[in-house]
């Protein structure tokens, strides 16, 4: 009589398995990313959608950059569904792997849905794995079918040929029609601005920023490749931004801080005239605590640049220098000796909010 009971009881596991198998894989109504409210995109007109600069009218760029700024890094799609499940399906490019940055952030997906303070709320994230990229992955389930505004932020350190949001057949899955947050602020930097050793995309300093100002930051971060570069200079002179925010010291030597800073301010500052240029001091790496080299290689390097911004500041109008801060009073907050986990992320977006604010204000932008 057991051995029946086990017989009948497995055979109905298994049905039901089967039956919320089928329920993946029917009743879902794709639509490209794309199409619905893309954020966070400095240059809006590149051939691929989900290409943060066109390696094809800019030149100059080594493999490793042109690799980067086809990433999707800082690029999120906004919309609006009353489905009661979300799910994204992608066709990848490349994908990334790094050692020090969570699989999800660099590859995978992050979700949030404003809540009744209309406050960004966190919903969902994930990313596929076992060589299954391209398979649907479930964001978020058992929602209660009411309208709710979505905010989905893209693959960190992967470039995506194709993301389709999945919502239920019959749900309304469309653009938020306007923009969630405002105003158009260039953010150029490095590894930190990238989003290295994040957990989540959401997670980089600039996607929290802008989640709690709703000032939107437009981010080009480029690990290790932020080295204020003449090409870099004569792409963003062509961005369609109201101001810019960089984080410039942290990946050039100090040779190229002396010999780079000034023509960058001047090339950027001649297309954008009377809009502030804000730069951030690099911050303090953990790694160096102990290692009197990389403390040496770090000291320079900040001395230079304070040096060299001190002179900037009084030479032209509209730069700024700030300090940034991503350590905690335990300096328990780096993944790898450089760069910050989530919580560094978190202080560094704390740490500049007031000083950039106050800034944009003396322009009008609020």
């Amino acid at each position: 009589m057991k051995k029946i009971f086990l017989i009948l009881f497995f055979a109905g596991l298994g049905a039901f398995c089967a039956a919320d198998m089928r329920a993946e894989t029917t009743g879902v109504r794709y639509t490209e990313a794309a199409t619905l409210t893309l954020v966070g995109k400095l240059f809006p007109d590149t051939p691929q959608p989900y290409h943060r600069l066109d390696t094809v009218r800019y030149k100059g760029f080594t493999k490793s950059e042109n690799r980067q700024v086809r990433q999707s890094s800082g690029l999120a799609v906004a919309f609006r569904t009353d489905s009661p499940f979300i799910r994204v399906r992608t066709e990848y490019a490349a994908v990334g792997t790094l050692m020090n940055t969570c699989g999800i952030a660099a590859r995978g997906y992050d979700l949030y849905i404003k809540d009744i303070r209309g406050q960004w709320l966190y919903a969902g994230s994930g990313a596929n794995g076992n060589g299954r990229e391209s398979d649907p992955l479930t964001l978020v389930k058992d929602m209660d079918g009411e309208m709710h505004e979505c905010l989905l932020y893209l693959p960190l350190f992967s470039e995506v040929r194709s993301v389709q949001i999945g919502v239920r057949e019959g749900s309304t899955l469309a653009p938020l029609g306007t923009q969630p947050f405002r105003h158009r602020i260039g953010i150029f930097g490095s590894s930190f601005t990238h989003g290295a050793s994040a957990t989540r995309s959401g997670m980089s300093y600039p996607a929290q920023f802008t989640r709690k100002t709703g000032i939107q930051l437009l981010s080009l971060g480029c690990s290790g490749n932020c080295k204020l570069q003449s090409y870099f200079a004569d792409a963003l002179a062509d961005a369609e931004v109201e101001a810019f925010l960089f984080d410039t010291f942290s990946n050039p030597n100090v040779a190229e801080i002396r010999s780079r800073l000034f023509p960058f301010i001047e090339r950027i500052q001649g297309a954008h005239p009377g809009k502030p240029l804000i730069f951030q001091r690099t911050i303090y790496r953990e790694g160096r605590n102990f290692d009197q080299g990389a403390d040496y290689i770090q000291r320079r390097r900040t001395e230079v640049a304070d040096s060299m911004m001190n002179i900037a500041c009084k030479r032209y109008k509209d730069v700024y220098y700030i300090r940034p801060n991503a350590t905690s009073p335990d300096h328990l907050t780096s993944v790898d000796g450089i760069h910050p986990n989530d919580y560094g992320y978190t202080l560094w977006a704390d740490s500049i909010e007031r000083r950039v604010l106050a800034i944009l204000r003396k322009y009008g932008i609020r």
